[in-house]
């Protein structure tokens, strides 16, 4: 299938692992300019790099969605490089899980930085650019556990609800202009956060997939290609009128829609 992403410039945040890392491969394949940042310059340049090496067309970044003005000059550098902005993904984030008394406020506030604020100062800094460009798509990653909360889940599920909210009443606000708001809840993703995970309970890695596979419905833990499709598809002309939904990618683990 043509999804029509040929010639468009998106930016990804936290773009140089997992569904991050996934999500550009799938963009610039599509034939897309794409725009990336991370925390690590190292791992921007040799990815970067590989990427141009394969003929993309792509500019990275050093950027901490943590830290207040970083995105927003990420997203002022991007379309300075590239002359617009079509497609903003907001990927960058961590999973801070642990019981509520154990989570004090400094915990509090940099997970609602990272998942909420970070957000905001993209949305607020691409919206000039797409409404110049006369529509665009914004698609946020999240997870399956905004949606249905479970015990030892704080922060991450609290802020990630907010982070719910706030791209519902965007979709709404922003659809006259032909922006379009979407986001992906995933549920258990390989990725680096999975791996250190597995070496704290001293498993393998393959162990840790293989016994973390058994409590989702499809057997298996999914791959961050398969997160990037979706993406890829919402960011697509195929999605031109998919606006403020929750799309689950967990392989049936939630028990909600």
């Amino acid at each position: 299938m043509e999804l029509g992403l040929k010639g468009k410039v998106a930016v990804v945040t936290g773009g140089t692992e997992g569904i991050g890392k996934a999500t550009v491969e799938r963009l610039v394949a599509e034939g897309a300019k794409v725009a990336l940042c991370a925390r690590r310059a190292e791992l921007i340049d040799a990815f970067v790099a590989e990427l141009k090496k394969k003929g993309g067309d792509v500019f990275g970044m050093v950027a901490d969605a943590a830290k207040e003005a970083e995105l927003e000059n990420f997203i002022e550098a991007a379309v300075k490089h590239f002359g617009r902005l079509d497609i903003l993904v907001n990927n960058a984030g961590g999973t801070g899980q642990d019981p509520f008394d154990k989570v004090l406020d400094p915990a509090w506030k940099l997970d609602i930085e990272i998942k909420v604020m970070a957000h905001v100062r993209t949305t607020r800094a691409a919206l000039p650019h797409m409404k110049k460009a006369g529509g665009g798509r914004i698609i946020n990653l999240n997870m399956v556990g905004a949606k249905q909360p479970g015990a030892a889940m704080f922060p991450t599920t609290v802020s990630r609800a907010a982070g719910l909210a706030l791209a519902k009443g965007l979709s709404k606000e922003l659809a006259p202009h032909n922006i379009l708001v979407n986001v992906v809840a995933v549920g258990k993703i390989k990725s680096m956060q999975q791996a250190r995970r597995a070496a704290k309970t001293g498993k393998t890695v393959e162990q840790h997939y293989a016994d973390t596979g058994k409590t989702v419905p499809m057997g298996r833990v999914g791959e961050s290609e398969e997160v990037a499709n979706v993406i890829a598809f919402l960011a697509s002309d195929a999605a031109s009128y998919v606006t403020g939904c929750c799309i689950n990618v967990d392989g049936g683990l939630s028990g909600v829609l």
